[in-house]
């Protein structure tokens, strides 16, 4: 064998490993709490803001009444026009009594909107998520072999051959280290430039 590989980037591929299982650490409770302020989100509007509203329709409605009454009382005893401080308290109630139903219909329009309108992200936020869950984690552990792998590599020189299929262990999913280190020990020269 004429040249040998490189192997002084152990401990940059360790930094970077090192670094995306932090970033995975710190992204993942990130999304997850993404995930459950949509759900406080809907839940907020369909329970929390309904109920306020319709509580708040009730009670300005129970004030219209009353108001509406005393000025039919008002105009039965005087026989004649009421105050328009009575007029005014009327409408003034009218008028709010209208707010909380309109508040009420945008509630129930978001409620019914949310859904639709939250799906696509929340989708996206679950494939970010097992992303960062499931693939960085197996990066992490794939970054792991290789760093052992080189490790072992650069330890020894050239590992010996064995022969596969011997040994009696389980076949493994990874390459073995030898295919890995005679793959590194002999690089194409015309697709990696030479280093002085």
């Amino acid at each position: 064998m004429g040249q040998q590989a490189n192997v002084g980037s152990i401990d940059a591929i360790a930094a970077f490993r090192a670094r995306l299982l932090v970033y995975a650490s710190k992204a993942r409770p990130a999304v997850e709490e993404v995930s459950s302020e949509i759900m406080r989100t809907k839940l907020w509007l369909e329970n929390d803001q309904r109920m306020r509203w319709e509580a708040a329709i009730r009670e300005r409605t129970k004030k219209l009444e009353a108001a509406e009454h005393e000025l039919y009382s008002s105009r039965l005893a005087r026989l004649k026009e009421p105050a328009t401080a009575q007029v005014a308290a009327v409408n003034r109630l009218k008028r709010s009594v209208e707010e909380a139903e309109n508040k009420l219909k945008i509630i129930k329009r978001w409620a019914r909107e949310f859904e639709s309108r939250a799906e696509p992200l929340v989708k996206q936020l679950e494939k970010l998520h097992t992303f960062l869950s499931h693939d960085l984690v197996g990066a992490g552990a794939h970054l792991a072999e290789v760093i052992k792998t080189l490790d072992a590599y650069a330890g020894t020189g050239p590992a010996p051959a064995v022969a596969s299929g011997s040994g009696g262990g389980a076949p493994s999913a990874v390459p073995e280290i030898p295919a890995v280190a005679a793959e590194i020990a002999t690089p194409a020269t015309d697709s990696f430039p030479q280093t002085p």
